[in-house]
């Protein structure tokens, strides 16, 4: 169901969820919640080693990543700072992960794309509406999701139409990292399969193939 281009530095994982309800059912319990914040006592760290890596990976197909387009795990830890607040229980669990572990997670509702299912470095001028408010995002250059529309989500934003929502029963996680932080990307997806785990769901370990 996914295939990845090939791409010297990507080293990612990916994984199917499914809830044992809608997620409008299924609220974010206190342990969960607790690790929405900085001080939380998590098995992963991150550091400006780690920023540093995130941030190369993005910049190899020629993207930007500052400013607004700043790694999605950079955007959390500013976040953080000042009091993350729950989404839902899906969206919690990869908010903890990412700003822990400060890889980009990209989580999208199985339900609202269209297979097959591929990453690749988007076009230069590619876009997606990435809220509610319709406001665009430049991904061009930039390691993407995409379906059968086109691009979906990605390591900075994921699209609006892609995002989880009160009826989401499965979703698709990809944790993207880079090849200069080893073993980061299976202990990052172990652990976020954990805390999904801890709210009843089931996980399902996605292998890419070659494009």
């Amino acid at each position: 169901m996914l295939t990845v281009t090939n791409h010297p530095l990507l080293d990612l994982r990916a994984f199917i969820t499914e809830f044992p309800r809608p997620l409008a059912d299924l609220p974010s319990p206190p342990a969960l919640l607790a690790g929405l914040a900085l001080e939380h006592e998590a098995p992963l760290h991150s550091d400006d080693h780690v920023r540093a890596a995130v941030r190369e990976l993005l910049r190899s197909g020629g993207f930007k990543p500052t400013g607004r387009s700043k790694p999605a795990s950079e955007y959390l830890l500013k976040a953080a700072a000042e009091g993350l607040t729950s989404i839902n229980a899906a969206v919690d669990a990869c908010n903890v992960a990412s700003l822990h572990s400060g890889l980009p997670i990209s989580v999208v509702d199985l339900d609202r794309v269209t297979l097959p299912l591929r990453i690749e470095v988007a076009p230069p001028a590619s876009n997606y509406i990435f809220n509610r408010s319709g406001q665009l995002i430049d991904i061009g250059g930039l390691l993407v999701l995409g379906d059968a529309e086109g691009p979906c989500a990605g390591p900075v934003k994921d699209s609006q139409r892609s995002k989880t929502a009160p009826e989401t029963t499965r979703t698709l996680s990809v944790v993207w990292s880079s090849v200069a932080l080893p073993g980061r990307a299976e202990a990052t997806a172990t652990w976020y399969r954990a805390l999904l785990h801890a709210l009843g769901a089931t996980t399902t370990s996605v292998a890419p193939r070659p494009a």
